[in-house]
């Protein structure tokens, strides 16, 4: 019984071991929570400015098909008509980009940047004539980015985080038809659309799911050192035999012999 105990205790740090040596995708650094807390201080830092001193910065939104209109594609998402449309959008925002930020650390900047001119270019493409403001769009670029990547990655982990996102903020996609009136649902159709591409097109710098030893093509059973330590009936052997090892040239050469002769020094 001691002995089957030693040999799953071998077997398991064996596996522990393999495990370890993957390499580790996903790392905690302060900017999985400082850039999302940046991120909402702006827009709530606006928005108090707005509210402080009066002005009303509406107009710096999106105006689709017109010239002047494409200046929301920059400002938009810090903008927000009241606290309602602010809170509701400050939530995600953090949610959403810490994610990124901690699972997606190689391309979070380019998912932010190119999901906030993409999608406020295709919102003022399709949009209403109307100022189209707030970050909502951003949110759903967000959203469906790390819905759909981690369905296509295969990955478990991006997998359990595509089901967490779905349970949080899966009602979001009936936003996506105009069913409310005074909402941009043009920008969260857009915000959807831009993520699912982004989901397609980024394909490096992912994590790629855990590959194994065992899993590899050029994989040979015979060359494995843990499968080396069982016979052909699977009992474990603790003890390898030594390999014979083949002698070197110096072994097979004959040693030298050296053989001096003395002889007497005659007298004269």
């Amino acid at each position: 019984m001691t002995d089957n105990l030693s040999q799953f205790e071998r077997m398991v740090n064996y596996l522990l071991y393999s495990s370890s040596m993957q390499q580790e995708p996903f790392k905690f650094s302060t900017g999985v929570i400082g850039y999302p807390v940046l991120f909402v201080l702006i827009i709530w830092i606006i928005f108090w400015f707005e509210v402080r001193f009066g002005f009303d910065f509406n107009y710096l939104g999106v105006y689709p098909r017109t010239f002047t209109g494409l200046r929301g594609i920059i400002f938009s998402p810090f903008i927000h008509s009241d606290m309602e449309h602010l809170y509701h959008n400050t939530i995600p925002l953090f949610v959403l980009s810490a994610a990124l930020f901690y699972f997606y650390h190689k391309i979070a900047w380019k998912v932010l940047l190119y999901g906030i001119l993409l999608s406020g270019f295709l919102t003022w493409c399709i949009g209403r004539p109307a100022n189209h403001i707030g970050a909502s769009g951003l949110i759903y670029v967000l959203m469906s980015f790390t819905l759909f990547k981690g369905v296509f990655s295969k990955h478990l982990r991006l997998i359990a985080l595509s089901l967490v996102v779905i349970f949080l903020y899966g009602s979001m996609i009936w936003y996506v038809f105009p069913i409310k009136e005074q909402m941009s649902w043009e920008g969260h159709l857009s915000g959807l659309i831009v993520g699912f591409l982004f989901a397609l097109f980024f394909r490096k710098s992912i994590a790629q799911p855990t590959k194994y030893a065992w899993e590899q093509d050029d994989y040979n059973e015979e060359d494995d050192p843990f499968l080396k330590h069982f016979d052909a009936d699977g009992n474990f052997i603790e003890h390898l035999p030594e390999e014979e090892s083949e002698p070197s040239i110096a072994e097979e050469e004959e040693p030298r012999r050296i053989r001096y002769h003395y002889k007497r020094r005659s007298n004269d």
